[in-house]
């Protein structure tokens, strides 16, 4: 017998009894209008095997979760995991997989761009049990990029190439977003993901603790059906912030790194205001100094806000009260930076030491107090 629901796939009543054997994770932002595609090209492309789809949704306004819900009161194959306050393929990925009972899972895109068809030989090479990963390959002989532009063919390749910072193996698209795996490959690694940004497999790659065997299969790259992209002006900030953090996460907390960075450009700004406020407009010194520190800070605050704590964007009347509270914690930060090493020279220490000392204590303090109340987890 078959179930038939109006406007779902039909579906072998004896897949609804079984347990899946694969479950297919597709994370989501605003893509209500792609939700029935991704299930019905499932439903097409898998006949004759147990499976199972989890949407990740990242609260989209658009209502893909409810759209999901609706398909899976008809459709015990497709469920839904929405994650309120927090957005990121990465960790979407992630949370999907872990959701899962079934011992292999895959990585595919809702927007159409990734090619379904291959699952199923995806899950054929993993059942063969010559390969702990599946990945689908712009880059190999059937493959492509489809109708992308000279530059981002170019930050593909880049990228790809950076990438081998990390990752030893031989993979010839470690941008790939589009993967399947054994489920129990991803235990020994889970805890050592960054999740940082959209590339889930690098990490993945580089977080194993053995060297995964893979395989690569060639799909072509379609372009987007409808929604919205996952990437952004800042996916590449993202992808460099994933590399420091398997290079030295270890060592240092990658967010830091960003902050110090960030507060780096934020004295050469204003030692460059502080010039053209005192030297070329005449203004007294206080003055510029003050004009200085205020832009610097307003700058700090807004580079932070957008790069080191992204996932934790503030805006509207929380951005104005997140900049007091940013200003509050660096004025105290200012305090302990002059109060340590004004210490430390008065008992004899080297001048730079001391200031050296006072900086590092200024900048722990000013990222410590900025990450657990400027930009601290807040109820919206």
């Amino acid at each position: 017998m078959q179930t038939q629901i109006l406007g779902t796939p039909t579906i072998p009543d004896e897949m609804l009894s079984q347990a899946p054997e694969l479950s297919v994770i597709v994370p989501t932002f605003n893509e209500s209008e792609n939700v029935r595609r991704v299930v019905a090209s499932l439903d097409a492309c898998l006949k004759g095997i147990s499976w199972e789809v989890i949407f990740v949704d990242d609260d989209s306004p658009d209502g893909t979760a409810a759209r999901v819900r609706e398909i899976s009161r008809h459709d015990p194959r497709v469920r839904c995991l929405q994650r309120i306050g927090r957005r990121g393929l990465s960790s979407a990925c992630t949370e999907g997989m872990l959701a899962s009972s079934a011992p292999y899972v895959a990585v595919m895109d809702g927007d159409g761009q990734h090619d379904e068809t291959v699952l199923r030989r995806m899950l054929e090479i993993l059942r063969e049990g010559t390969a702990d990963i599946v990945v689908g390959s712009r880059y190999v002989d059937g493959g492509g990029i489809g109708e992308w532009n000279a530059s981002r063919a170019k930050m593909s390749r880049f990228a790809t190439h950076l990438s081998r910072l990390v990752i030893k193996q031989d993979l010839s698209d470690p941008m790939s977003g589009f993967f399947a795996l054994r489920l129990d490959v991803l235990n020994p690694a889970v805890r050592k993901l960054s999740n940082i940004g959209f590339k889930i497999l690098v990490d993945l790659m580089a977080s194993s603790p053995q060297p995964l065997r893979l395989k690569e299969v060639p799909y072509e790259f379609r372009n987007r059906t409808a929604g919205e992209s996952k990437l952004d002006s800042q996916a590449m900030w993202d992808y460099l912030m994933l590399l420091l953090d398997k290079l030295v996460g270890h060592i240092v907390p990658v967010r830091f790194l960003a902050f110090a960075l960030v507060g780096t450009i934020g004295v050469l700004l204003h030692f460059a205001v502080l010039t053209v406020l005192f030297r070329a407009l005449a203004l007294p010194f206080t003055i510029s100094q003050c004009g200085a520190s205020i832009v610097a800070m307003v700058s700090n605050f807004g580079l932070n806000n957008a790069l080191t704590f992204r996932d934790r964007r503030l805006k509207g009347w929380r951005w104005i009260k997140g900049l007091a509270l940013f200003v509050l914690v660096c004025g105290i930060g200012a305090v302990a930076n002059v109060g340590i090493a004004s210490y430390l020279f008065s008992r004899n220490s080297m001048w730079v030491l001391a200031a050296l000392a006072g900086i590092v204590v200024g900048a722990v303090w000013n990222y410590a107090m900025s990450a657990m109340y400027t930009w601290g987890r807040q109820k919206k």
